[in-house]
């Protein structure tokens, strides 16, 4: 079991928490809730020039490859800043894992060495207006016409959509197969029959819906075989799953040190507040729960990576979990801290309480969550 990190790695945290401080926050400062296209652009530039995309690509086209660690050392210093910047490179990653495991090596030397600079944005369209954590419920169709797929659906939650240059679809090419007949497909923006709406969120990075039209794309944009995409989809989140972890164990950290700080500094009955025994007891349970999703988090990142186990699913799933559910403890925890302030627009914490809520939807539920682990453990029963 490893519970240190290498040199390398935390060159890379002090790397990503310096850009993180130094360019990320002045950036995004303003701009957190607010869907502007430029300011996308703008970050996607500065996290390729950082290159920070690199970890999305294998060696062979400009990347370092892809392990869980190093992208969650990237969520959790990202998230500790700006959540809506964190959002965005998790996408970069989702929209072009697909391409990089199963994609031809056309499709590859065409996108991966564009992603790894920054210069191509990608997004992730699986979830549909009625089908979330049900992914064989998936009801977009895509037929094979002459040379041609042609996409008929509606897909919803496509984070950045309004501005990727292309999007990683999942539909059905045969719906009598049910997940099996799951199939991924890439399609360029700007392709006929493809309409983005956005879609008014609380929190998080932009999102969207993808309305497919008679969508026609080469045949050659099918990613591996058909019947893969629920095979793609599911390697994806278990690699990303984890990241999620990562990424709510930042937003924790940073809700911490802002109700660590405020308690020091608030005054009643004649001293600061973290004089009391019981801001003193909430302070000290969220060290702890932030300090147990840490553990949780890298160790099931480690094991991804090591690739020791068949199956590390089961620990993805725990650490997406925990640490979201912490989260959403400690940010409730930092609100109650600063009392009414807390749900007052312009402190960071009332921006993270909304912030929160998202991590235990999105990449699977915390019920699914539950599921999944409930379905390995009794593997060995």
């Amino acid at each position: 079991m490893k519970f240190d990190f290498s040199e390398e790695e935390l060159m890379l945290r002090q790397q990503v928490r310096k850009f993180a401080q130094e360019k990320v926050g002045p950036l995004m400062a303003g701009h957190e809730e607010v869907e502007s296209p430029e300011v996308v652009a703008k970050l996607t530039k500065a996290i390729g020039k950082q290159g920070l995309c690199t970890l999305f690509v294998s060696k062979e086209y400009g990347g370092t490859g892809v392990r869980s660690v190093p992208i969650c050392i990237v969520r959790e210093e990202l998230a500790k800043v700006s959540p809506s910047a964190d959002g965005m490179f998790a996408e970069l990653g989702l929209g072009t894992f697909g391409i990089s495991v199963a994609g031809t090596k056309e499709q590859q030397s065409k996108y991966l060495p564009m992603v790894a600079k920054g210069k191509l944005l990608a997004t992730f369209a699986l979830t549909e207006p009625d089908a979330g954590s049900d992914v064989s419920a998936i009801s977009t169709i895509a037929k094979l016409i002459d040379n041609h797929y042609v996409l008929n659906g509606e897909k919803a939650f496509a984070s950045v959509a309004g501005v990727a240059d292309f999007y990683t679809i999942f539909a059905k090419t045969d719906p009598s197969k049910g997940r099996k007949g799951i199939s991924a497909f890439i399609v360029e923006r700007g392709t006929q029959g493809v309409e983005i709406g956005p879609i008014p969120m609380i929190s998080g990075p932009p999102e969207y819906t993808i309305k497919l039209t008679n969508c026609a794309i080469p045949k050659e944009n099918l990613i591996g075989q058909e019947g893969d995409g629920w095979a793609i989809s599911l390697g994806t989140l278990n690699v990303f799953r984890t990241t999620v972890g990562a990424a709510a164990l930042g937003m924790a950290e940073a809700a911490f040190s802002e109700a660590f700080s405020y308690a020091k500094q608030r005054i009643a009955f004649g001293q600061p507040i973290a004089n009391f025994q019981a801001i003193q007891f909430k302070l000290a349970d969220m060290a702890t729960r932030i300090e147990a999703s840490r553990w949780l988090v890298y160790h099931a990142a480690y094991l991804r990576d090591e690739g020791k186990l068949p199956r590390h699913i089961k620990y993805a799933s725990m650490a997406k979990l925990f640490a979201t559910e912490t989260l959403g403890y400690v940010v409730d925890e930092a609100v109650q801290i600063h009392g009414g302030w807390g749900l007052t627009k312009g402190f960071k914490v009332e921006h993270l309480f909304r912030e929160a809520r998202l991590c235990r939807i999105y990449e699977g539920t915390s019920e699914i969550q539950r599921l999944t682990i409930f379905n390995e453990i009794s593997r060995g029963y």
